[in-house]
């Protein structure tokens, strides 16, 4: 087994500086679709210096963009943990946010392996990462589950039990975004070069027709039709944003986003109308203010 887990647990966490500039921003909105109708001066707020807002989801990448220099050989090496790249999967993700991003800044990240969970032919790493200003202000906690294929098997706990469910009425929105045939490609600039989301033999390997997008990709897509369709623009209203990762989405197809509000708690669920509403995000949910 590729996982120790006592390692992965006991191992001090990794202490990181990170920094970021305006053109990180810019590229990682693009990457997401924004700026689409370049004419929109809603659109141009997240791809233009001009009044430039930051999707707080940018936190996921923040410090790994263009401003990073070349980044690492990909891979998953954590400590207690070496894995192939082909046997893993971005299972789910959620953001807390602490403060507003800044369009350009920096901050110490530490990450650490918070849990490994047993669900028998595969594992579940979950790794948690908080970020702090210059100040040691709290700006955002990310935690993120690996799944690893053939990981399981080691007696360990399953974690946690959780059902995707939605209110039993209509949604009081849905929300449509189209993804373009070459987002991967600039999503990856971001920082994730793993070779699933832009080599079609590494792909095929992997068990996909073609390159798939990134799933923080869709996490983040999903984030900004939210933040233009339902919170009036506006992303420091976001606070919270949690997500099971339930299907695979390819380069050009659609995400079709239906919206539960119910005072500051968003339910999401978001389907592909391409495949017959394949899942995409499940057990999504927002909390937000005003």
């Amino acid at each position: 087994m590729a996982i120790d887990v006592k390692a992965a647990l006991t191992a001090e966490p990794a202490v990181r500086d990170v920094a970021w500039t305006e053109r990180d921003v810019m590229l990682y909105h693009l990457g997401l679709g924004a700026g689409g109708n370049a004419q929109d001066p809603a659109e141009l707020r997240w791809v233009y210096e001009k009044d430039l807002l930051v999707l707080p989801t940018f936190a996921l990448v923040a410090g790994q963009g263009i401003s990073a220099g070349d980044a690492p050989a990909a891979g998953l090496s954590l400590p207690g943990i070496d894995i192939d790249l082909r046997k893993i999967l971005h299972g789910g993700q959620s953001l807390t946010v602490h403060a507003p991003i800044p369009p350009s800044g920096g901050a110490r990240v530490s990450s650490r392996v918070a849990d490994v969970w047993d669900k028998g032919k595969a594992a579940v790493i979950v790794l948690e990462q908080t970020a702090t200003d210059s100040g040691g202000n709290p700006l955002w906690t990310t935690g993120m589950q690996i799944w690893a294929r053939d990981e399981g098997g080691f007696g360990g706990s399953p974690g946690p039990e959780s059902v995707a469910t939605v209110p039993a009425r209509e949604p009081d929105k849905v929300l449509v975004s189209r993804t373009g045939t070459a987002q991967a490609l600039l999503y990856r600039l971001s920082g994730d070069l793993n070779p699933l989301h832009a080599d079609p033999e590494f792909a095929a390997a992997a068990g996909f027709e073609r390159p798939i997008l990134h799933g923080l990709a869709s996490y983040g897509v999903v984030c900004k039709a939210v933040v233009d369709g339902m919170l009036d623009g506006d992303p420091t209203r976001l606070r919270h944003y949690a997500v099971r990762f339930a299907g695979s989405l390819y380069p050009g197809e659609t995400v079709e986003t239906a919206v539960w509000h119910d005072g500051d708690r968003l339910t999401l669920r978001a389907t592909c109308p391409d495949r017959d509403g394949q899942p995409v995000l499940t057990q999504a949910t927002m909390e937000v203010s005003g």
